[in-house]
Parts: structure tokens; C-alpha cells; sequence
């Protein structure tokens, strides 16, 4: 009996030891309860060897879509730049590959009443294939900057060029394909034929030497989702390009999302097969001119008339983009210059003139 409960006592002794150890162990690495260290809350980084997670932390910078980011961190939790890329709008690119992936999508005329294109923005989606890719823009340029983005692209305007060599912003074009950024896929026709993919991009734009990490927040706020409130009905936003490039967009209210038509048809996705979304479509009102023959050219800085739609919603507001800084970032203010909050999801920008009209109506 004595010897039973001496080695009971000698099992209490060693439990006690080794929970004060863990303690001590724990103290010094600021783990809690969770698995997960305070320092790591203050970098987004997990460790699940305790217990699961409810929910994600908040990592140290809002990402592009006011998410949790897991494929837009680095092992220590820090959020990588995102990487901007120009697609085509031609009809014979569709459906584009990586579309409906990215973050932030920039709609924009690139030909004076003609063709638009798009800078499409990736932070969180590690896409495997993107393109058809097209040449460069200067009027693109400072909206990749603005989101401090990577920009890559297929060639360009002189104009375009001539801005990238001033070393205005860090890019990858694809007419000197360092690393093997790019490639020609086949059985597609050129110049309809060029693509990359996240993965390529980041590996060359290591290799270039460019800044990996985000250097500042150029996420957006977000409103709290309980403090929306959406309507119970479908609504339809047009947005008037000319010809085959006019968009729609349809409000569901059972999603909370707006899903995307171009030229009648669906938006869909290559890689994804599904229709494009978002949860913010953003009009900005500006002006153009033209530049050299079809060249025109958009105003991106300075200030202008803003539409913004959310969860349904038709809110008025004001672009502005620091016209001394080609990285600034662009914001969306009411009438006092305060900073309108987006929802949480995908942002698309779509950039029009005096001569595109849009309407904004209720649907059955």
C-alpha cells in the first residue's frame, strides 16, 4: 500500500514539474490557450497544434478584399504585394482566364469609342493561368502603383514604355520574358495566345529583385456586414460602353453580390467556370483625350464624381488620387472627405466618360 502511494506521489511530482515547465514555455513564447501567439495575432501567422480556429486572425495588413489572405502571406504572415496584369476585351479572348480570381479588377477604354481593357489585380488567389494578356498603358500605370502592384504586361504603347523605363513602377514585360515569366499557349492564334500564372510572375519578380512583401495598407475599410441594410429586391446596373463592350451588372440579394454580362453574355471564368462577381462595383466619372492616332488617354489622378454600389446599394461619392504621387492610393470619399467604407469581397473600378451613360433599376 506505501509503495502504491509513493508512486502515486512520485507521478504528481512529475505531472506538477512538467506543467510548470510548459508554463515557463509557453510565458516565453506568449502562447495562449488558442495555439496561437500574441505575436503571431500581430502577424497572421497560425498554429493549430492545440486547437482549430473559429475563425482566421486579422493579419497585420488589410488585404485587397478586406479578407483573410492565406494565399497572399508569407510564412511569417506578412502580406505579399499583389501582382497587376493586363487583359484583353477582345471577343475573341473570352472567356478570360483568372477573371472572376482576382481581387480588384480596373475596367478602362484603351482606344478612343473603342476597345476597353483590364488591369486585373491579384493578392489572394494563387491563379495558375492568366491571360490573354495584352500591352501596357500609361494611364494603367499609376492605377497598379496605387495598389502597389507588381504590373505585368505584354509590350506597349511608346508611351506606356517610355513611363515603365523611368523605373515609375516595378514591372514584368513580356516581350523580354525574364525567366520565363510568360508563354504562348497552343492552338490559340496570336496575340491572343499569351498567358502566365501567378506562381511564374512572383518567382520572376523575386529574380528582378522587386520588393516581395506590401510595403503599405492599400486595402480599403470595410462596413460592419450588420450595419447593411440590403434590399430584398434584384437590381440591374448598365454601364454603356460602346458596342459589345457594354456591361451589366444583376444584384442578388440572396448572395449579396453583383454578378457581371458583357456584350449580353455572361462574364465567365476559364480556370473557375463560373460567372464573374463582386460585392463592389465602383463608376468613376473622368475625362480623356487622344493622344496619337487611336491612342487615348484617361485621367486617373486628381479628383471626380464616384458611384459606388454595395450590397445593392447606390451610394454617391468622390474619387481622389494624389496627383504628386504616382503610388497613392485611391480613395472614395462623401461630402465631408471621409473615407466611404466598401463591403467585404471583390472590388471592379470601371472608369467612363461624358459619353457613357448608366442606369441603376429595380428587376423582377
Amino acid at each position: 500500500m506505501k509503495k502504491k502511494i509513493f508512486i502515486i506521489f512520485i507521478f504528481l511530482i512529475i505531472a506538477a514539474a512538467g506543467t510548470a515547465y510548459f508554463m515557463v514555455w509557453a510565458k516565453g513564447r506568449s502562447v495562449s490557450i488558442d495555439g496561437i501567439s500574441n505575436s503571431a495575432k500581430d502577424i497572421g501567422q497560425t498554429y493549430n497544434s492545440l486547437a482549430p480556429l473559429a475563425e482566421p486572425i486579422k493579419i497585420s495588413q488589410e488585404s485587397l478584399t478586406g479578407d483573410f489572405c492565406p494565399d497572399g502571406i508569407n510564412k511569417e504572415g506578412q502580406l505579399l504585394r499583389p501582382v497587376g496584369v493586363m487583359l484583353a476585351a477582345d471577343g475573341s479572348t473570352r472567356p478570360l482566364s483568372g477573371i472572376a480570381q482576382a481581387d480588384v479588377v480596373i475596367e478602362m477604354p484603351v482606344i478612343v469609342g473603342g476597345i476597353n481593357r483590364f488591369l486585373a489585380i491579384f493578392q489572394c488567389t494563387n491563379s495558375d493561368e492568366i491571360g490573354s494578356i495584352r500591352s501596357a498603358r500609361d494611364d494603367f500605370i499609376p492605377l497598379a502603383a496605387g495598389f502597389d502592384a507588381i504590373y505585368g504586361h505584354w509590350g506597349g504603347s511608346h508611351f506606356a514604355l517610355d513611363e515603365l523605363k523611368k523605373k515609375v513602377a516595378d514591372n514584368i514585360d513580356a516581350l523580354k520574358n525574364p525567366y520565363g515569366a510568360y508563354y504562348r499557349k497552343r492552338g490559340i492564334k496570336a496575340p491572343d495566345n499569351g498567358f502566365s500564372s501567378i506562381e511564374r510572375l512572383r518567382e520572376a519578380a523575386n529574380k528582378l529583385g522587386y520588393r516581395a512583401i506590401q510595403d503599405n495598407a492599400y486595402g480599403y475599410i470595410r462596413i460592419n456586414p450588420t450595419e447593411i441594410i440590403s434590399p430584398s429586391v434584384k437590381y440591374k446596373l448598365d454601364i454603356k460602353y460602346p458596342g459589345k463592350n457594354a456591361v451589366s451588372w444583376l444584384y442578388d440579394p440572396a448572395s449579396n453580390f453583383f454578378v457581371r454580362n458583357r456584350g449580353g453574355l455572361a462574364e465567365m471564368d476559364k480556370n473557375t467556370k463560373k460567372q464573374v462577381e463582386a460585392a463592389n462595383i465602383i463608376i468613376l466619372k473622368t475625362t480623356s483625350r487622344r493622344l496619337e492616332g487611336q491612342y487615348n488617354d484617361v485621367r486617373v489622378m486628381g479628383r471626380g464624381e464616384a458611384i459606388i454600389y454595395r450590397a445593392g446599394q447606390e451610394i454617391k461619392a468622390t474619387w481622389e488620387k494624389n496627383t504628386n504621387k504616382i503610388s497613392s492610393r485611391l480613395r472614395f470619399l462623401d461630402e465631408q472627405d471621409q473615407e466611404i467604407p466598401l463591403a467585404k469581397g471583390k472590388i471592379w473600378l470601371e472608369y467612363i466618360d461624358s459619353m457613357t451613360s448608366t442606369s441603376y433599376i429595380a428587376v423582377q
